[in-house]
């Protein structure tokens, strides 16, 4: 459970202790007036009414100024609510739905997370370069645990998360602000890459190095489901398994290893490692997108619903048809090479 926490206009008591009957929270209680007139209200619900609770705050403050909505985790509540014997088989039944319905995030929440990894600040810029000179020292070195390092640092993948998430939900400035992201960041990588390039004295032949200049369509598998693996942690909030999304999907060995190619003219290998990061970034947002629409993740009005499907179905089909041409590339790419 958690506490939703209401700070409002002493007008919309009633209101809120309507919504929380409505919804049959589990409790419900009231602070002093402040002397603006605000009153702080706790709500007690369940999960699987937490979004619902939501909703229709969000409804009847939807012209209002001067209030704050807050969700509180809550780790133990004492005493533990005590059922009637006719209900005991009931909750049985309910365990599991409940159970679920308790790991599941509300769209508010899961736009707070995303809104913060889509951010373009001075932190996105220095991760950045960070794991871009870690991940170019390890494929000039030929050391796949360095590699892996900069995988796990990287940030590239919330970007791409928030931008699928904002397509849902038809955020057009989380939209715009992750395209941003995902630009500067790819691009600072290789510029980066490049300038390792000019001056490392090694040689740029590794193992590693060149596994990152061409793309086979199994990896196409493992993108896609690495975007599903990361869109459904978000939903269910299992966040640990991001750093095993980070590791798997590779974002950033491939741009760095643009950058590298071009550094020293190879620019067949370069144009192998951009199908790789490509095609992995399509991935990533064609089926994370696919995810948020079978979980159910949604604007909360009506109108707002209906333009974001559109935005929606142009998304998925935009991704489809680039994907679909990424392959006829690759399909090129390896003919002219047999």
């Amino acid at each position: 459970m958690k506490i939703i926490e209401v700070i409002a206009d002493a007008a919309h008591h009633d209101t809120i202790r309507a919504i929380a009957e409505q919804l049959q929270v589990e409790d419900i209680w009231f602070g002093p007036q402040n002397e603006d007139g605000r009153i702080a209200t706790r709500i007690l619900t369940q999960p699987e009414n937490r979004q619902k609770v939501l909703d229709a705050l969000q409804t009847i403050f939807h012209n209002a100024d001067n209030y704050h909505v807050l969700i509180i985790p809550l780790d133990t509540a004492l005493p533990k609510p005590v059922e009637a014997k006719e209900q005991q088989e009931e909750e049985k039944t309910k365990e599991k739905e409940r159970k679920k319905a308790a790991m599941m995030s509300t769209r508010e929440e899961i736009l707070a997370q995303v809104e913060k990894d889509a951010l373009l600040d001075n932190n996105f810029i220095l991760l950045v370069i960070l794991s871009a000179i870690v991940a170019a020292i390890g494929l000039l070195e030929n050391n796949l645990a360095v590699i892996v390092g900069a995988m796990v640092i990287a940030p590239l993948l919330g970007p791409n998360i928030a931008f699928s998430l904002g397509a849902s939900l038809g955020e057009k400035e989380l939209v715009l602000e992750s395209l941003k992201s995902i630009f500067v960041g790819i691009m600072v990588a290789i510029l980066f890459s490049i300038g390792i390039g000019l001056v490392w004295p090694g040689n740029f032949d590794s193992i590693e190095l060149m596994s990152r200049t061409d793309v086979a369509y199994s990896g196409t598998a493992i993108a896609l489901a690495s975007g599903a693996a990361a869109s459904l942690s978000l939903v269910s909030g299992t966040s640990s398994v991001l750093v095993g999304v980070m590791v798997a999907v590779a974002l950033m060995p491939p741009a760095v290893t643009i950058g590298l190619m071009l550094s020293i003219g190879a620019y067949n290998d370069a144009l192998g490692a951009g199908l790789l990061l490509a095609v992995n970034i399509v991935c990533i947002n064609l089926s994370s997108k696919l995810v948020f629409l079978f979980r159910g993740i949604k604007p909360r009005t009506w109108l707002e619903a209906h333009k974001a499907k559109q935005s929606r179905l142009l998304y998925i089909g935009v991704w489809i048809i680039m994907l679909a041409l990424l392959f006829f590339m690759i399909y090129l790419r390896q003919k002219t090479q047999s």
